[in-house]
């Protein structure tokens, strides 16, 4: 057994799913039997008493059936249990139980037993008190002075003190400036009640003061009240502690010195009786419970403290003198003396764990065996060894990232999505301008292969689409099991997505307490955000795809948008966007074209997109295998680049307001600190408009609020324009180039390096960063290039220039037959063995080459930059 673990004595867990709190526990000798054995008392919020004496054989043992002298259920909750003097004539002990509107108090006595059951024990009803306000605790004591009895105070819910003079009610005072039940304790040495506020101090009424202050017969101070010969309450002494407390104990193991401890949610404090701060313990652990005990050193108080980390630790002051680790964390702490032991630590917890433990160790008398000498048979352990790390050979192969048992999965996640819209929308809290915004509906299936814990299904779309639910909690799958969910996605914001994909992720733990993740992704259908229009024959952009095949008719490729009367004659389609926007799709009668136009540039990527994918699904069902797409037209950089100024104009703008919001909230802090100042002077002094300057800059700071939040929405939706532009380049690029798959993915790393643009880390700088390192890198010149080193902090740019030079180069770099890759071995020999290699390229051509509005940069297939003019 570990040295710092609390040794059991003695334990039981009580009854099954009770709760027990901080009140429950008592430790006294409440049957009067004179021997000076304590016996534990526990109240349950179930309304269950029970009474026990632990008396074991020996340390350990289970639970005998006599150690419970008594159990019975009384009717209501058991809040709080005492033990003192509250009959009168007698001073010996009986049993205080708070209940929520009652206060009973009861006589525990046995009765000696004639068989080999043992004594009996039976509780009395000696008198109850029905209370008018619930009950929140209580405390007792020889309230004013009295000899040989303890009277009763109880805290209510709403502040009421009512004390109580053992059979008779005293009187009741309420607390002035209550709000939330604290703690409660009283101090004989003083007569003072002692409790925490809800505005986190530590407040003494002196019993004097209550008996004398005003009567509460109501909570409201009437006009009677005011003009009744009774005094106000008032606090004797205050002393602010700046957070919560969990508890208060006061003890006096001196007559002439007594110690006030508050236990707070970080802090442990003792005071003396005048609220003056004797020490204080800054603790580095969330306490549950504490309770001091005398200590062996004069001067000195011993303080067991228990905190949630299952830790019970002993102080002597401030200086922790041990620290013990106990099976549960407990909520209630007591001293008791049981037998010829002294000393003993009862906890319990908030579940029922009661245990009687106490601190020591036990010597270790463990001997090591001798070992049989044998002469060693190397063969055998050479064998041994050979096929140990046959083992671990197999057990560290990186090839497959899940051990073999796992290739199969345990949960499997499919998504179906329906292959019509919603008859009945169900978009919520739609921005779209449209009249009717379609929903698509989603069905989500899990199927499980084993037992499958705490399973939860994330379902995530990229803005501006959404969902009508994006998480689900399931209870506990058993094998073969599977659960269904259906949900619905629509467009929510007044913008074009740049995808129409999402992804469904299913969290869970396997029975051996690991989590894993399943996922699936799945695609949405382009009618979900455009629906069939009118071609329009004129348009600003235009795009056209080459092809290796015959044109297809768009009744074949497009069935869902085009009508299916007008047969194969239909070589034009229109697509209406619900944020406005119009695409036109053509194809060519007499060659192998289609062309995709459009007056926005962002709008050309869904539908081209979906052309490709289309035609490809259309071929890959008949066969055919050599289909490929191809652009030999112009990059659209100077449009892309529009796209990009736009954005990065209204990051400055974001910037600019959040600058102007700041300096006018400073300048509205410090009008208020001279208002106050004004207010607060004995001597009232003219304004001189300060009011009229503290109405104007709250309006200023509305005014820009609102601005910076107009701005935030015309951000967002020119990001997702310039994603769609994005996504629309490094496919023209790619068809362009005939890059591969490895290659597209670096394109896509480079250029859509974010999900979400902020104004700490934004797009422009992340993909001037991406494409810096590109062009030092597999598209460098020379050795030299390779060798700068980039910055490694990000920052906001002053202007686009660089960046959109930098892409002007980058496309400049693939036309003359650079190639992507992550490698620096590839990339210096592809500059060695590429013919020519990239040429250095002068600054002055680069100016020369500038795109210049009215003109294209435009990349032939054979690596030439022309400018083509634009038609007036």
């Amino acid at each position: 057994m570990s040295l710092f673990k609390a040794r059991d004595w003695w334990s039981t867990i009580l009854g099954e799913k009770e709760e027990f709190d901080q009140g429950c526990l008592c430790v006294a000798d409440v049957d009067n039997s004179g021997s000076g054995q304590d016996k534990v008392i526990v109240g349950s919020y179930m309304g269950y008493l029970r009474i026990f004496n632990p008396h074991p054989v020996k340390p350990g043992d289970e639970v005998q059936p006599e150690d419970l002298l008594l159990e019975v259920q009384l009717r209501e909750p058991i809040l709080q249990v005492e033990v003192g003097k509250f009959v009168s004539g007698t001073e010996a002990l009986h049993l205080a139980v708070l209940h929520c509107r009652k206060l009973c108090v009861y006589a525990v006595s046995g009765t000696q037993g004639n068989v080999e059951h043992g004594n009996q024990y039976q509780i009395k009803l000696m008198y109850e008190h029905n209370l008018q306000r619930t009950a929140c605790n209580m405390t007792y004591g020889p309230f004013g002075g009295v000899k040989g009895r303890d009277l009763i105070c109880i805290q209510s819910m709403d502040g009421m003190l009512m004390l109580f003079e053992q059979e008779s009610y005293a009187f009741g005072r309420f607390l002035p400036g209550f709000l939330l039940p604290g703690p409660l304790a009283y101090s004989s040495r003083t007569d003072s009640f002692i409790t925490v506020s809800s505005c986190q101090q530590v407040e003494s009424y002196k019993y004097q003061v209550l008996a004398f202050a005003t009567d509460a017969d109501e909570r409201q101070d009437t006009e009677e009240q005011k003009l009744s010969p009774g005094k106000r309450l008032a606090v004797d002494w205050v002393l602010n502690i700046g957070e919560q407390a969990l508890d208060i104990c006061i003890v006096s193991f001196n007559q002439g010195v007594s110690s006030v401890f508050v236990l707070g949610e970080r802090n442990f404090f003792c005071l003396k009786d005048n609220g003056q701060i004797r020490f204080m313990k800054k603790l580095d652990y969330s306490p549950s419970c504490f309770i001091p005990y005398c200590s062996v050193q004069e001067g000195t108080i011993n303080t067991l403290m228990a905190n949630h980390n299952k830790m019970l630790n002993v102080y002597q002051d401030v200086t922790l003198k041990w620290a013990t680790q106990l099976p549960h964390i407990p909520i209630s702490v007591k001293v008791a003396n049981f037998q010829d032991l002294k000393g003993v630590i009862v906890t319990l917890s908030d579940d029922g764990h009661l245990q009687c433990s106490y601190l020591g160790t036990d010597p270790s008398l463990f001997q090591a065996p001798k070992v049989d000498s044998r002469e060693i048979n190397y063969e055998e352990m050479n064998a041994e060894m050979k096929e140990l790390q046959k083992i671990i050979r197999e057990a560290t192969k990186t090839q497959d990232v899940l051990p073999e048992s796992e290739k199969q999965r345990d949960v499997t996640v499919t998504a179906e999505v329906s292959p019509d819209l919603d008859e009945e929308s169900q978009a919520i809290d739609s921005e779209v301008k449209a009249g009717a915004v379609p929903s698509v509906t989603v069905k989500i299936t899990i199927q499980s292969k084993v037992a499958v814990q705490k399973p939860s299904l994330a379902v995530c779309v990229q803005a501006p689409l959404a969902v009508t639910c994006d998480q689900f909690v399931f209870e506990d799958l058993e094998p073969d099991a599977s659960e269904t969910v259906v949900l619905s996605v629509f467009l929510k914001e007044n913008c074009s997505p740049s995808e129409l994909e999402g992804t469904c992720m299913v969290s869970y733990n396997i029975p051996t307490g690991i989590p894993r993740v399943a996922q699936c992704n799945f695609s949405l259908p382009l009618k979900l955000v455009c629906f069939p229009a009118q071609p329009s024959k004129a348009a600003n952009h235009k795009l056209t795809i080459d092809t290796n095949k015959p044109p297809i008719s768009f009744v074949t490729i497009f069935p869902d948008f085009v009508d299916p009367s007008e047969g194969d004659q239909a070589n034009a389609l229109g697509f209406q966007f619900l944020t406005g926007s119009k695409t036109t799709l053509l194809a060519s009668k007499t060659s192998q074209r289609y062309r995709i136009q459009s007056d926005q540039l962002e709008d050309l990527w869904l539908v081209t997109k979906e052309l490709i994918h289309r035609l490809e699904v259309h071929f890959n069902k008949q066969n055919c295998k050599d289909f490929a797409c191809t652009f030999s037209g112009s990059i659209p950089l100077q449009e892309y680049f529009e796209l990009i100024d736009r954005h990065f104009e209204l990051r400055l703008n974001a910037e600019k307001l959040q600058e102007l919001l700041s300096e006018r909230a400073v300048q509205f802090r410090a009008i208020e600190r001279r208002l106050l100042t004004r207010f607060k002077d004995k001597t009232p002094a003219p304004l001189q408009h300060l009011d009229t300057l503290l109405e104007g800059t709250f309006r200023e700071v509305i005014a820009l609020a609102d601005a910076a939040e107009e701005n935030q929405a015309n951000m967002f939706q020119a990001f997702a324009k310039l994603k769609s532009a994005t996504h629309l380049v490094i496919m023209l690029i790619s068809l362009w180039q005939k890059l591969s798959s490895d290659q597209v993915a670096i394109l896509e790393a480079t250029f859509l390096p974010l999900a979400e643009d902020t104004q700490e880390l934004g797009w422009e700088e992340t993909v001037d960063a991406a494409v810096s390192y590109l062009l030092r890198t597999c598209l460098s010149k020379s050795s030299k290039e390779q060798a700068l080193t980039l910055s490694s902090q990000l920052s906001m740019p002053k202007d686009t220039s660089r960046l959109k030079k930098n892409i002007t180069i980058f496309c400049d770099r693939l036309a003359k037959g650079g190639r992507l890759s992550l490698s620096t071995d590839s990339a210096t020999q592809q500059a060695a063995v590429m013919p020519g290699g990239c040429a250095t390229i002068p600054e002055s051509d680069l100016e020369e080459r500038t795109i210049i509005p009215g003109s294209t940069a435009m990349f032939s297939s054979n690596g030439q930059i022309t400018k083509q003019k634009s038609k007036p």
